[in-house]
């Protein structure tokens, strides 16, 4: 299988906003942009929310019917690892390799050996087509890769053949995810992972690094611009000079992780993937939770209790919600207002301090990640969450499909 140039992930925790979503990327296919939908969920997800991974596809398959889409779409078994791979194999035509578990572990001394003689041609003076600098690599920095990532990329490769021995090679598409590590890799750090990934015989078409900076779920990029600029710049220069070098597949791209509502990186990605001609796929999730909940927000009356609701739990269980998340999120709980305050909110005050809407006074981001981490609150309600969630279809998936077309998929990729 081979992935389309452009591909957006769309998570949705309650499986119950897929046409909303699919509408969006119709929005960008009717203005000429081609983009192709990819339905993203985790197993910690399905774990919270209490669904399986044959309701993503069953999900998917129920939009693309519905608004009769007749292309492609993949649905991306997100996180996965070779202890929760199996329940994902039958709906999924999309598999992200975490091996975030095995990034450090210490690995086999002769396999460090056979990585050192396969890309000592590196050593020296190296020079990526491009690049302005040319970059000093030594033995020591061959071994350094190999000690931090060997073990993660072979523990990917064995993720992958269990997958193709139930499905074969040719049903899917392979992300190899290095992007929950400590720090970000250097252009010759994801060179070097996938000469690793190449030399497993992983057919990887999208690669997810980690960037410089704060990729917080569901507010801004926090980070340095300029640098984030010259290292996804580098990246891409790094993709391209690798696919000729190892054999990897020409459609290899860089997906990005948390890729939702990091507005002031948008113009850099739109402008670097126009200047390489490259492909890529972003990852939003949470994103479309939030909609939900400013939906129900803005319906008024019960819709509203429970969007109030939602956050008081959220609230009272802050520790045992943001634990998980603690890389992920920069919650200020100083700044952020009791349950009692919000209970007394109009949906105006409630909508407008949850909505992405830096500009707006009452815009709160503490508010904001708090209930990006809250939907097991949600998820705890059950038929009461869902009921309202039918009920109150139409403004909920009017706010879904405004954000994914206009602050994503326009911002990322429109002209």
């Amino acid at each position: 299988m081979i992935i389309k140039k452009f591909t957006i992930g769309m998570g949705d925790r309650f499986a119950h906003q897929g046409n909303a979503q699919l509408q969006a990327v119709i929005k960008a296919q009717d203005a000429g942009l081609d983009i192709y939908p990819t339905w993203n969920k985790s197993f910690r997800e399905h774990s919270i929310v209490k669904s399986h991974p044959q309701d993503l596809r069953t999900e998917a398959d129920d939009a693309v019917a519905a608004l009769g889409w007749d292309k492609v779409y993949y649905v991306d078994a997100d996180h996965i690892g070779l202890k929760t791979v199996d329940s994902f194999i039958s709906g999924s035509n999309f598999y992200t390799l975490d091996v975030a578990d095995f990034v450090g572990e210490t690995p086999n001394a002769q396999d460090v050996d056979d990585f050192v003689t396969a890309n000592q041609k590196y050593t020296g003076s190296l020079q990526i087509p491009g690049i302005a600098s040319t970059f000093e690599v030594t033995e020591a920095d061959l071994r350094q890769v190999a000690g931090k990532f060997l073990v993660a990329i072979k523990g990917a490769k064995d993720i992958y053949n269990h997958i193709v021995a139930t499905k074969g090679d040719e049903h899917f598409i392979t992300e190899v995810s290095v992007d929950e590590t400590d720090l970000p890799q250097t252009p010759i750090d994801l060179l070097l992972i996938l000469s690793m990934i190449a030399a497993e015989g992983i057919p990887a078409q999208t690669i997810a690094p980690k960037f410089t900076g704060r990729f917080n779920k569901g507010v801004d990029y926090v980070g340095d611009l300029v640098q984030f600029e010259k290292e996804f710049d580098q990246d891409l220069y790094v993709i391209k000079f690798a696919i000729k070098e190892f054999g990897l597949p020409q459609t290899l791209k860089l997906s990005i992780h948390s890729g939702s509502d990091k507005f002031s990186i948008y113009p850099i990605i739109k402008n670097l993937i126009s200047k390489h001609d490259a492909g890529l796929h972003v990852k939003t999730a949470g994103t479309t939770w939030l909609e939900e909940i400013i939906g129900l927000a803005e319906a008024g009356g019960e819709a509203l209790t429970i969007a109030k609701e939602v956050y008081a739990g959220a609230y009272s269980r802050f520790d045992e919600l943001t634990g998980p998340y603690a890389t992920v999120i920069d919650v200020d709980k100083s700044a952020l207002p009791t349950p009692e305050e919000v209970n007394g909110w109009d949906s105006d005050k409630y909508v407008n301090t949850l909505r992405h809407v830096q500009s707006h006074a009452d815009y709160n981001q503490n508010f904001r990640q708090l209930i990006h981490v809250g939907f097991k609150v949600a998820a705890e309600m059950t038929d009461r969450y869902t009921g309202a969630l039918k009920k109150n279809e139409a403004i909920i998936a009017k706010n879904v499909t405004e954000n994914i077309w206009e602050r994503h998929i326009l911002q990322i990729f429109g002209s």
